[in-house]
Order: structure tokens, then sequence, then C-alpha cells
């Protein structure tokens, strides 16, 4: 695979901002496409379980146009939404303006978060770890705004572990997917890069592994759709542990 929005090292930041920067008119209307509806399901199983509580403070990395943040605002948290794409976050505050939310959304990098230690009591982020130059350090940041107690949920794509259904699965993203890149973004390597980043990421047994390498508890693992996406839960050990 070769695409022109997916690249290692240094320059994998400035790539993955182009390819937000071309698609942030259209995410919400393809992601709703390629996930027939499903996305909004999960996000709202993410939020449920977070658990959070009423002045309860959350953050949403990578934030995006702003699903997960609204829906922890409105299940009584104060949130914050952080993201690295001004495109992305437009839309957002367009979206902020329009249901009357009071989302503090901010630019920043989700490697480098400009937090406090211990702020959070619920971090999450939604199809971003993926897309990050380090996850694992962006694993870290999150870990280090939560506090003692605090939950951490990561929801993305995953690597089913029946191979018969990755290959189809992987197939769907290979050949339909970059479709709707081309009809709605007027360029295929727009979602064909699901694909490529996917390949690279560990997923589902990775992420679990850096979140027990953390030293979290009640690490755990929800596969939806047969593995093809997966949400993460960990609590923050408290400082006495």
């Amino acid at each position: 695979m070769s695409n022109k929005f997916y690249q290692t090292g240094e320059q994998r930041g400035e790539r993955v901002a182009d390819l937000f920067g071309v698609i942030a008119k259209r995410y919400d209307l393809v992601n709703d496409l390629q996930s027939f509806g499903m996305h909004r399901r999960w996000k709202k199983l993410l939020v449920t379980m977070a658990g959070v509580k009423n002045g309860e403070k959350a953050l949403d990395v990578c934030c995006g146009t702003g699903d997960i943040a609204f829906a922890l605002e409105r299940a009584g948290a104060e949130v914050y939404g952080l993201d690295f794409s001004p495109e992305m976050l437009a839309v957002a505050e367009e979206r902020s303006r329009g249901g009357g939310s009071s989302v503090r959304l901010q630019q920043g990098d989700a490697m480098n978060l400009p937090f406090a230690d211990a702020m959070f009591d619920t971090v999450t982020v939604g199809y971003g770890l993926r897309n990050l130059a380090n996850w694992q350090r962006g694993l870290e940041e999150m870990h280090r705004v939560t506090k003692p107690g605090g939950r951490l949920l990561v929801l993305d794509f995953g690597k089913p572990d029946f191979w018969p259904w990755r290959q189809i699965f992987f197939g769907y993203l290979r050949i339909v997917v970059p479709v709707l890149g081309r009809i709605f973004c007027h360029d295929s390597d727009t979602h064909a890069y699901i694909l490529e980043s996917l390949t690279a990421y560990p997923a589902q047994h990775g992420v679990a592994a850096k979140l027990k390498g953390l030293r979290c508890s009640d690490v755990e693992t929800r596969n939806l759709l047969g593995g093809a996406m997966s949400i993460h839960f960990a609590r923050k050990s408290s400082s006495k542990e």
C-alpha cells in the first residue's frame, strides 16, 4: 500500500493534518455511510461506559467534529475538547454554536497535552489514537492528565481475531471505503488511509497491553462488530496503589 496521507516518522503529523483538512466538511457524512450509522451507537456506548457524573471534568482528545465531547456534556460533565486540526475544530465550533454547547474547544497536540497532571475524571479518544505519530505517547499523556481513580477510554478500528472475518473487513476497507472518499472528498486516498493506518496499528491487543503497562486497573476491551471496532476502558490507579 502507498498512500500520500500516511507516512511514518517526523512527517506523520503533517500528512494527517493534510488529510483532515481535506475531509473535515464531509467527515460526519462519510462516517455515517461507511459505518451504516453504527459509529453513533459505538460513541454512545463509550460515553455510557465512561459513567460520568454531574460536575465531573472530562477531556475528549482528538475530538474532531465533537460527537463524543458533546455527548459527554449531555451526560453532565464539564468538557474540554482538543484537536490539532483547525478545519475539524471549525466544524465542531459551528455545531457547538448551533446546539448551545459550552464545551471548551481548543487546538493542541495529543502527544503533549496542554493540561495539568490529574486534571480530569474521564479522558476519551475516539478514532484518534491510531493517527498519532506515537500512539504510546498519546496514551501516556491521557494517563498523565487523568485523576487517580479516573477513567480512560479509547474507541478505534480493530483487527478481528477471526481470520476469515478479518479478511472480509479489510477487503471492505480496501475496496468499498475508498470509493466513498473518491465520491465525497474527490480523492480515494482520503479513506484508503484507514486501512493503511490500521495495518501499522497494534489495535486491541496492543492498546490493552499498554494500558496494563501504565498500571491501570479494571482494563477491559469491548469488541464490537466481531472485533472490527473496539472500546478500551481502564481506570488510573490511585497514588496509594
